[in-house]
C-alpha cells in the first residue's frame, strides 16, 4: 500500500495501459481518478477498481480540448500523482499525412499533456512534492515507417520530462517516463490485428508483446515513493528493443 492517502489521475485510464495503470494504483492504496472521453467505459472501470476494493472516481475529459484540460485540472486539483497516459496514434506515409490528424495527434499527446502539467506541477509543489510519469513508446527513439507524427508528438513528451524534472525538483516533484513496447490493447488490436501485433513483438528480444498489467507494473513504480531518488529518467519496458 505504498500510495495509501494519495490521490492519483490517470489520463486516458478507461481502457488498455491507462485501465491497467489506474487498477494497479488502486491496489497500491491510491484513490484513483480515471479521466477518459467515455463514460460508459469509464463507470466500468470504476466498478472494476471497487470490485477489487479500491477507490476511484471518473472524471470525463478530452485532452484535446484546452476548457476540458482545465476543467479537469480543478477537478483533480489534490492529485500528488498524474499518469500521463491519454494519447492518439495514426500511421501513414509522411507524403500522405493530413493536417487534421497531424493537428489532433500534436493536440492531445503535446498540448493537453503540458497544460494539464502546468496546472498541477506547482500544486503538488506547494503540499510537499509529487510524482508525475508521462507515457511514451518506443516508436520515440526507433525509427517506424509511417509513424512519423506519432514518434515526434511521443519524443516531445521525453523532451518535457527531463525538462520537467530539472524545473520540478525543487519542488520535490518527480518527473519520469515509461516507454512500452508492443502492447497487446483494445487500440492495437483494432490497429493491428493479432497478427500485426505478433509481427512487431517478434522484433524485440523477448520475442512477443506485453501485456498491459505489465506496464502498469512498471509505471506503479515509478509513480511511488519505492522509486524516490528517480526522475529524469525514461524506463523502458520493450521487451528488450534498447538493447537492439
Amino acid at each position: 500500500m505504498t500510495l495509501k492517502d494519495t490521490s492519483a489521475l490517470v489520463t486516458g485510464g478507461t481502457s488498455g495501459i491507462g485501465r491497467a495503470i489506474a487498477l494497479e494504483l488502486a491496489r497500491d492504496g491510491a484513490a484513483v481518478i480515471v479521466s477518459g472521453r467515455d463514460a460508459e467505459r469509464g463507470a466500468e472501470t470504476v466498478a472494476a477498481i471497487e470490485a477489487d476494493g479500491g477507490s476511484a472516481r471518473f472524471v470525463r475529459a478530452d485532452l484535446g480540448d484546452l476548457t476540458s484540460v482545465a476543467e479537469l485540472a480543478a477537478d483533480a486539483a489534490d492529485a500528488r500523482v498524474l499518469v500521463n497516459n491519454a494519447g492518439v496514434f495514426g500511421f501513414m506515409p509522411t507524403a500522405d499525412q493530413d493536417v487534421a490528424s497531424y493537428e489532433t495527434m500534436f493536440d492531445v499527446n503535446v498540448r493537453g499533456l503540458f497544460f494539464l502539467t502546468a496546472a498541477l506541477a506547482p500544486k503538488m509543489a506547494a503540499a510537499g512534492g509529487g510524482s508525475i510519469v508521462n507515457i511514451t513508446t518506443m516508436a520515440a527513439e526507433i525509427g517506424m515507417p509511417g509513424a512519423a507524427v506519432y514518434s515526434a508528438s511521443k519524443a516531445a513528451v521525453v523532451g518535457l520530462t527531463r525538462a520537467w524534472a530539472a524545473e520540478f525538483a525543487a519542488g520535490n516533484v518527480r518527473v519520469n517516463a515509461v516507454s512500452p513496447g508492443p502492447t497487446a490493447t483494445e487500440g492495437t488490436a483494432a490497429t493491428m490485428g493479432a497478427e500485426g501485433l505478433a509481427a512487431v513483438g517478434s522484433t524485440v528480444p523477448l520475442n512477443r508483446a506485453a501485456g498491459a498489467e505489465e506496464i502498469a507494473r512498471m509505471v506503479a513504480f515509478v509513480a511511488s515513493p519505492r522509486a524516490s531518488y528517480a526522475t529524469g529518467a525514461t524506463f523502458h519496458v520493450d521487451g528488450g528493443r534498447q538493447a537492439l
